[in-house]
């Protein structure tokens, strides 16, 4: 076998594998949680509040607008989040306040539902990481007779499933380790024709 039937075997291998792993995510058991309190530009609104008109809410963990991965995964999403939304309402939470987050929000084009959860009782009990805290990823929550269940959650991670950069990456040759993301690749030119004052890299 060549190496390029050795990538279409484990293409084809990881594509069953992920189809199982979708399985097992729809068949996994559901547990209660409470009904948190979190913090929007319009004041507070509760989780159940998130979801609009749908029976399920994804939430995406960020760490907010200091974590440039973050904003990685989240550029990702926003570009689909039309097609998410035609199935289930979006929020993205951060500990960052409301006013930081829409500001930042507006400046990378994001047009996702926000809301603070400010470092207390959601992330502290609704963390996607077996060791806790404020990290990356998504928890889907949905709701049955008035109450809430936590259906499956991720990490978000280099390399992931979750981001399409890695495995594009990956097609060059390159590797998660390799390349970090950044807020933006404009690169100063060598003379600036409008004198070059003032300008902000």
């Amino acid at each position: 076998m060549t190496a390029t039937d050795d990538i279409r075997e484990l293409e084809l291998q990881i594509y069953e594998l992920t189809r199982k792993l979708n399985l097992l995510k729809r068949d996994s058991p559901s547990a209660a949680v409470p009904d948190y309190v979190l913090k929007t530009a319009t004041g507070e609104a509760r989780l159940s509040d998130c979801f609009g008109e749908h029976d399920h809410l994804l939430v995406i963990h960020n760490m907010g607008q200091a974590c440039r991965y973050c904003t990685l995964w989240g550029d990702g999403i926003n570009g689909v989040l039309p097609h998410l939304e035609s199935a289930m309402s979006v929020l993205l939470v951060s500990k960052d306040s409301p006013d930081i987050q829409r500001n930042f929000a507006n400046s990378r084009g994001w047009r996702f539902q926000l809301a603070s959860h400010g470092g207390g009782a959601y992330i502290q009990e609704q963390n996607v990481s077996p060791d806790g805290g404020n990290y990356p990823g998504a928890v889907v929550y949905e709701k049955v007779d008035g109450q809430i269940l936590r259906r499956n959650a991720c990490i978000f991670g280099p390399g992931d499933l979750y981001c399409v950069v890695w495995n594009l990456l990956a097609l060059a040759g390159i590797s998660e380790n390799s390349w970090t993301p950044q807020y933006r690749y404009w690169q100063r030119p060598t003379a600036m024709e409008d004198g070059g004052e003032n300008v902000i890299d």
